[in-house]
């Protein structure tokens, strides 16, 4: 019987991406973000989770993640960004996850976005569960709100209405931190098989910040459970360029010859 290979290491903690993207599938700028994140146990977001995949932890603990912010001038390939149509305000709703190639990555449970047309072809084009809202982005001094409100598909009447206060810059980011912010690529599926898109950027520019509201029920309309109390970290970016390359290719098999038996 043969063995059975071991299972390969999880790509370490890194604030710089760990690998190159020489083609390149799409451009965007992620602007002005909030991170909100509560620890959740793995046991309760693992059926969420698409096959190949398994809740990234830190500490035995995962986290899910409420993340506001502003998409820029989204392209195809290396071509100009688009203006109108590839800049809209966009809230998601996100875990952590780890597949079978050690590679950590996020899994979308949601993403609300202002513009229909990104909406219908993330939906088509890579089966990720955007959804069309009406949504705003407002700045007052260091304050910041974002509020949405779900048009399509639903559930209707889905909502978001976040306001932060801007704080200082953190020089040294923490553990922690670093498993929020630096995912380095995109769990999903595509047609019944598991589909990993890698993203390359600079390192995130973060801040501290002060949660002055957050009244929202996007965590319930993605299938999970709202954890009770205060997030254990609110962090505000002003943003970074990003380029996704495409799914990688799977490892070539490696053939083991058969024993030669005499006579062969």
């Amino acid at each position: 019987m043969q063995p059975t290979p071991p299972a390969p290491e999880t790509e370490p903690l890194s604030a710089d991406p760990p690998h190159r993207t020489d083609l390149t599938l799409l451009t965007q700028s992620w602007l002005d973000l909030t991170f909100l994140h509560w620890p959740v146990d793995p046991s309760e977001v693992a059926p969420l989770l698409p096959p190949g995949t398994v809740p990234d932890t830190l500490d035995g603990v995962t986290y899910v993640g409420l993340v506001a912010f502003r998409m820029h001038r989204v392209g195809w390939f290396r071509l100009p960004g688009i203006p109108y149509l590839g800049t809209f305000p966009e809230t998601n709703v996100r875990l952590y996850s780890v597949d079978g190639h050690g590679r950590r990555g996020v899994v979308f449970r949601s993403l609300d976005a202002s513009r229909l047309l990104p909406v219908a072809v993330g939906r088509w084009a890579f089966r990720i569960p955007y959804v069309w809202s009406r949504m705003t982005v407002r700045a007052d001094g260091s304050t910041l709100t974002y509020t949405g409100r779900r048009r399509w598909p639903g559930p209707r009447g889905a909502h978001s209405t976040i306001s932060v206060d801007i704080g200082e810059r953190v020089d040294e980011p923490t553990e922690l931190e670093h498993f929020l912010t630096a995912r380095w690529g995109m769990h999903s599926s595509f047609r019944g098989r598991p589909l990993y898109l890698p993203n390359t950027h600079p390192r995130w520019p973060l801040h501290r910040a002060r949660l002055l509201a957050c009244d929202e029920t996007l965590l319930t309309a993605a299938g999970l459970r709202r954890p009770p109390g205060e997030p254990v970290s609110v962090l505000y970016s002003p943003g970074v360029p990003v380029r996704f390359g495409p799914p990688p290719r799977p490892p070539r098999a490696v053939t083991v010859p058969r024993p030669r038996c005499p006579g062969d």
